[in-house]
C-alpha cells in the first residue's frame, strides 16, 4: 500500500454489515473506491465484506469504544487518510419506541452516544486527512430530527443533534463538506424494529438509493442538510 497514492479514493463506512450501511459500501466498491469498513459483529462484517470487488478492509468492532475507533482510524492511516467518511452507524433505542414520558433515561444515554458521541469522535480522529485530502463527511439522519413523531423522541433528538454538529463542523472545517443526509424510510432490520409486528415491505430497499449517494459526492454541493431524493434520481 502506497501511502502516498493520490489517485486512490478512500472511504470510511460504519455500520456497513448490512442495511443502508452494506449498500452505499457495495455501492463505494463498484464505482472503485478503496473502503474501510466496520460493523459490531466480525463474523457478520467478513460475510459482507466477501463479495466486495476491490480493496476492502474490515475493522470489526462498537463505534462507542475509544479503541475501535483507533483501529479503524490505524486503517486509514495506511493509505494516508481518507477522503470519505460516512457516519452510518446507529441505533434506534427501545422498541416498541416509548413515549418521552416513559423514556429510559439509560437508554436515551445509549442512543446518544452511539448517534451523537460517537461519530462525532470518529470524525475527530479522521479530520487531518480529510482536510489535507479535501474529503467529505456524511452524517446520517432522519426526518425523525426536524418532524414530531409520537414514539420518536430519543432516536429524533439523537438525530437533531447531529444535524446541528453537521451544521457547525461544516462552518468550521471549511476544506471539508460535510452532508446531514436523510435517506428516506428504507426496508432496513431498524426500520422494522421502529414497527415491530407491522409490514413494511412497501419501504424502498437500501440499494435503491445508492445512485442518488453516488451523485451527491461527484456533484459535491455545498455543506448541508439533504434528502437523497432531492438529488434528481429515481430512489
Amino acid at each position: 500500500m502506497d501511502a502516498h497514492d493520490t489517485d486512490r479514493r478512500v472511504a470510511v463506512v460504519t455500520g456497513a454489515s448490512r442495511g443502508l450501511g452494506l449498500a452505499l459500501a457495495t455501492g463505494l466498491a463498484q464505482d472503485g473506491w478503496t473502503l474501510v469498513i466496520t460493523g459490531r459483529d466480525a463474523a457478520t462484517l467478513a460475510e459482507a465484506r466477501w463479495p466486495l470487488p476491490g480493496e476492502v478492509v474490515t475493522v470489526a468492532g462498537d463505534v462507542t469504544d475509544p479503541r475501535h475507533r483507533a483501529d479503524v482510524a490505524a486503517a486509514v492511516d495506511r493509505f494516508g487518510g481518507a477522503d470519505l467518511l460516512v457516519n452510518n452507524a446507529g441505533i434506534l433505542g427501545p422498541s416498541p419506541l416509548p413515549p418521552l414520558a416513559d423514556y429510559p433515561l439509560g437508554a436515551l444515554r445509549d442512543v446518544i452516544e452511539v448517534n451523537v458521541t460517537a461519530p462525532l469522535a470518529l470524525t475527530q480522529l479522521l479530520l487531518p486527512g480529510l482536510r489535507s485530502r479535501g474529503g467529505a463527511v456524511v452524517n446520517v439522519t432522519s426526518d425523525a430530527s426536524v418532524e414530531a413523531y409520537a414514539g420518536w423522541g430519543g432516536y429524533g433528538l439523537a438525530k437533531a443533534a447531529i444535524d446541528q454538529a453537521s451544521r457547525v463542523l461544516a462552518v468550521e472545517e471549511p476544506s471539508v463538506r460535510v452532508w446531514a443526509v436523510d435517506p428516506g424510510d428504507l426496508r432496513t432490520r431498524m426500520h422494522q424494529e421502529a414497527f415491530p409486528g407491522e409490514d413494511i415491505s412497501d419501504r424502498p430497499l437500501p440499494e435503491s438509493v445508492v445512485p442518488a449517494f453516488l451523485r451527491l459526492l461527484t456533484d459535491r454541493p455545498p455543506s448541508g442538510r439533504l434528502r437523497l431524493s432531492a438529488l434528481g434520481v429515481p430512489v
